[in-house]
């Protein structure tokens, strides 16, 4: 479930609460269990748990009382029984109303409210039904919750989900949604309680401060073991992939994004200083960022190259090496391809093509691959378009070429982005598309 429309959602879970409120105002039961209220119990409670469709097979019951028919008000009246399901399994508190479907809760609901303040009015008693919160285990595996929970709270159920907020030893929190009536052996999903207290709306974990919540994140940078010693922290959210963001400034000025998967370990780190603006809030990224361009500048240099970096932007990770788009002080455009060890390499964005990047942020210098024509003594040609690189059958990249005086280019083959083999002219290629290109027809002979 996500943190979205939670506003109709509470309203929801209102409405479909208010028969176990009108029950709340039921004698609560007494500490033993009567001979008589567990006979009644076991006689009435299997067709009940039938009919409810309830993943339980009665062990034991309870009738708990009887709301009498009120003929001023128009109410049938109503019993409300205890059942339990065997061992390992959840108990339920089943409300029947004569005419109506009978209405189920199960007992982590009952023993837990939603108001953790408030004593339970109507909460399970018997022996089976002694410790929910151990029962709801596997449910917890399920959702992809960690941790064993050490308090819970039935926050109430829509028409097809209850809704449970558990808290985990150490402050973190979830909110779990699960099936209605609740059904341990059915799919669920969590949802941390920090995503809640980010999000406008009326459900909200309250096990918990949400300080106490972010107080993880001081283990999220032990883990990651980059030197961070946290001043600030927050949730960031959930990323498409699944994990968990969560980013933190630094005593040093610097800023990370810890990427967490569902098993609570780190599986990536984000340096603020290179990911897009505005994704980190905590850190003034001008100066780290100034700071990594100057850093780029040098490994640049260092390869060879005379770009003095004024932007950057950081490519996904591929193999060992770190891939940056830079812009170099002209405005023009290269990538970087530094490895964590050793000399790096910087291509212009033509032959960058052949690598597989495409620069974006720069303006494209093509003068490399102009120099390539000029290897096979074509020196007519000016490149000043590229088109899109062709995988050939022995694993060589080919890469179509149009010339600046609009005539017909050239399809020039490398057997890796900075090595040319050949240049065929597209008269001859036959599979060149660059609008200039597809003029003219190959000589006969």
């Amino acid at each position: 479930m996500r943190p979205i429309g939670l506003g109709l959602l509470a309203a929801l879970i209102i409405a479909a609460m208010a028969p176990a409120v009108a029950m709340a105002a039921a004698k609560p039961a007494a500490a033993a269990v009567s001979d008589a209220s567990r006979k009644s119990g076991m006689a009435d409670t299997p067709a009940l748990v039938t009919a409810a469709g309830l993943p339980c097979t009665v062990s034991d019951a309870r009738l708990i009382g009887k709301a009498p028919p009120d003929k001023k008000t128009g109410a049938l009246g109503s019993s409300l029984y205890e059942v339990a399901c065997g061992a390992g399994n959840m108990g339920y508190l089943i409300q029947a109303t004569p005419g109506s479907p009978a209405n189920a809760f199960s007992c982590l609901e009952a023993n837990f409210p939603a108001d953790p303040v408030a004593k339970a009015p109507n909460p399970c008693l018997l022996p089976g039904n002694a410790n929910p919160l151990a029962q709801m285990a596997a449910m917890l595996a399920k959702a992809k919750v960690s941790c064993a929970a050490d308090k819970a709270r039935g926050i109430g159920q829509t028409k097809t989900n209850t809704l449970i907020e558990v808290a985990c030893p150490g402050g973190t929190g979830y909110i779990v949604t699960a099936s209605a009536p609740l059904d341990l052996a059915k799919e669920a999903t969590s949802t941390n309680c920090l995503a809640y207290d980010a999000a406008p709306g009326n459900i909200k974990c309250i096990l918990y401060e949400p300080a106490a919540r972010l107080t993880v994140v001081d283990n999220f940078a032990k883990m990651a073991n980059n030197g961070c010693t946290v001043k600030d922290r927050r949730f960031v959210g959930i990323f498409n992939d699944g994990t968990e963001g969560y980013e933190v400034s630094c005593a040093d000025g610097k800023g990370y994004i810890y990427k967490v998967n569902a098993q609570g370990a780190i599986a990536s780190t984000l340096d603020c200083a290179k990911v897009s603006g505005g994704t980190c809030t905590l850190t003034d990224t001008r100066a780290a960022t100034a700071e990594q361009a100057g850093l780029y500048t040098k490994l640049a240099k260092a390869a060879g190259s005379t770009c003095v970096v004024s932007r950057y932007a950081v490519f996904p990770t591929r193999g060992t090496d770190e891939v940056v788009e830079m812009v170099c002080g002209d405005g023009a455009g290269a990538i970087g391809m530094f490895p964590a060890v050793g000399k790096g390499q910087v291509l212009d964005c033509g032959h960058a093509l052949v690598a597989g990047y495409k620069c974006t942020l720069g303006r494209p210098d093509y003068a490399g691959l102009t120099a390539d024509l000029r290897k096979f003594d074509q020196k007519e040609c000016t490149v000043s378009t590229v088109g899109t690189p062709l995988k050939a059958a022995d694993g060589s990249i080919r890469l179509e070429v149009a010339c600046s005086d609009g005539l017909p280019g050239y399809m020039i083959g490398f057997t890796n982005p900075t090595t040319p083999k050949e240049a065929i002219g597209c008269r001859f290629a036959g599979s060149c598309v660059l609008p200039t290109n597809k003029t003219g027809a190959a000589p006969k002979g």
